[in-house]
């Protein structure tokens, strides 16, 4: 399958979930109901912020006139702007900005949108960031107009309210992405990068595990003297709400003095794998998810894991599981897994995610290219599977593509052996896997971390530091050495030596680096201390979902 069919079929992908949402509402009994108008208001807001709207299988700031061809066609007209381009499409109705060959602007005039009123928007969404007019021969407007990400605004254009109709229905809606914010951003970012030294470079690629329950002098030292990028967390760190609070403040605080926020990480997916004491409530396995089989439940068990993990001070979640459960003798995922289907596990999962990143969570799709068909515990040995990239585009890949299609910001890589696809390495050391396969073929931007590199899959075949400096060669952005400081150290010796002596060049580490450093800026990632946490309520929202979702 070529890049450019690849293309054609995210584009497909990608409508197919907003068309769904979209025909859901439509097919109510009741489509100009309070209710419904809220349903479909609530719909238009989630997907704005990651660039979308209903019925348009497009993102505005990254979607291109190629794929826009490929999908709707010749326009039915084009007017040239001052802002740019724009496109008018009959079916659907909609309009779009090109700059540059690129789509920044997208307006639905879909028929259903003239069932929403004025004020469902303000009561349910409040006052909007600003209030715009326009006004020619033709029409007097009003344009809501609320800043749903840092780059994406979604515009309300409703007829200006009169005394004749003080609540008129909206006309359209435009989501319109400033690429000039984005630039920006990478503007800072590069001054950035070229302000630090190799070791505080590589510092930013490594995701260390903490020993104990608090913070001690390796953990100190990790911070202060080796800068590095993130911390993961497990069950043994964490033993009650206090000690989990000081725990991270402390961390927190020792980082201050350092120019990057901390990427904090834990394994919470719900089910047997989470890292929470026993006084959190547990979230159904995905394995139960998938046989509920609803895409509500699933955004809305994101939305708990997400809150659950920010209430506590974590920025990051290594969920979802998107993995294929397609071997029922699989040892590490089977019920981790949403199914043995790749769609039902393509459309759950990417809800789970975007449930977890609704709350500024970043969310970590797991474990690329697939873990759901092997036999052995890449804790324990590395599972080796026989396919090839065709036979996996099938089952393994789909999930991960159209979660990178619908938003994945970090993709972690497992320690797989593929010897159809690379014979030498495994996936998290291959070339072939994570540059050719997960970054041209699939088309992922951002960033890319290892699974934890200290699990006898890599240590019974590789000293840690010769392979982590292969998996930043093969294109990993972030090495994750979740257990032992020396471990760490080793790691980071190992990547400044291969630097020094010409293996890896700087220019590699900068590539890292800036998408590290973007994702963190994209989240707004800060090192602020967290006070309290109410467990209680938390609990209450987790029985919340549960009862809601059980009684249906």
């Amino acid at each position: 399958m070529t890049k450019k069919v690849l293309i054609c079929l995210a584009v497909l992908l990608l409508g197919m979930s907003s068309y769904l949402a979209w025909q859901s509402w439509k097919e109510q009994s009741v489509p100009n109901s309070r209710e419904n108008q809220e349903e479909l208001i609530k719909a238009i807001f989630r997907e704005a912020r990651f660039g979308k709207i209903p019925g348009a299988p497009l993102i505005a700031g990254k979607s291109s006139l190629q794929e826009v061809d490929q999908l709707w066609g010749d326009p039915d007209q084009i007017d040239g702007l001052a802002a740019g381009i724009y496109q008018q499409y009959q079916s659907p109705k909609v309009t779009l900005g090109l700059r540059a060959d690129r789509v920044v602007d997208i307006r639905s005039y879909a028929p259903e949108l003239n069932f929403i009123r004025l004020e469902t928007i303000e009561k349910l969404k409040g006052e909007p960031d600003e209030v715009r007019y326009y006004q020619d021969k033709n029409v007097d407007q009003v344009i809501l107009v609320y800043n749903v990400s840092k780059s994406e605004q979604l515009k309300w254009i409703l007829p200006k309210p009169t005394k004749s109709v003080p609540n008129p229905a909206v006309d359209h809606i435009s989501l319109y992405s400033d690429s000039t914010k984005i630039i920006k951003e990478q503007k800072g970012v590069n001054n950035q990068l070229k302000a630090m030294n190799i070791r505080e470079k590589i510092g930013q690629m490594i995701f260390a595990g903490t020993d104990g329950v608090e913070l001690d002098a390796g953990t100190k030292e990790l911070i202060t003297h080796h800068q590095v990028g993130g911390f993961i967390f497990f069950a043994a760190n964490l033993l009650d709400t206090k000690q989990m609070i000081t725990l991270l403040n402390d961390i927190k605080r020792e980082n201050v003095q350092n120019p990057f926020p901390l990427f904090l990480g834990v394994d919470q997916e719900g089910g047997r794998i989470s890292r929470f004491p026993d006084n959190m409530m547990t979230l159904p396995t995905n394995e139960e998810i998938g046989m509920l089989n609803d895409v509500a439940f699933s955004y809305e068990v994101g939305q708990v894991l997400g809150d659950q993990v920010k209430a506590f001070g974590f920025n990051l979640d290594f969920a979802p599981v998107l993995d294929v459960n397609s071997n029922p003798n699989n040892p590490v995922i089977n019920d981790r897994s949403f199914g043995s289907d790749p769609q039902l596990v393509s459309r759950l999962g990417i809800e789970t995610m975007k449930g977890i990143q609704s709350q500024q969570i970043i969310s970590v799709i797991k474990h690329f290219p697939g873990h759901g068909d092997t036999e052995v515990d890449s804790h324990l040995d590395l599972p080796i599977i026989e396919k090839s990239v065709k036979e996996m585009e099938q089952i393994e890949l789909l999930p991960f593509y159209k979660a990178i299609h619908d938003g994945a910001d970090m993709v972690m890589v497992a320690h797989i052996l593929l010897p159809e696809i690379d014979p030498t390495y495994p996936s998290s050391m291959s070339k072939k896997v994570i540059t050719n396969l997960l970054r041209d073929r699939l088309d992922f931007t951002g960033v890319v971390v290892t699974d934890d590199m200290t699990m006898k899959a890599i240590t019974n075949h590789y000293e840690m530091g010769e392979a982590a400096v292969q998996s930043v060669k093969a294109g990993s952005d972030v090495i994750l050495i979740a257990h032992e400081y020396d471990n760490v150290k080793n790691v980071i010796e190992a990547l400044v030596q291969a630097v020094e002596t010409g293996e890896l060049s700087e220019e590699r580490i900068d590539e890292s680096v800036r998408r590290i450093l973007q994702l963190k800026k994209k989240y707004n990632l800060e090192d602020q201390p967290v006070e309290k946490v109410d467990v209680e309520s938390l609990n209450h929202s987790i029985e919340e979902v549960l009862e809601k979702y059980s009684e249906e």
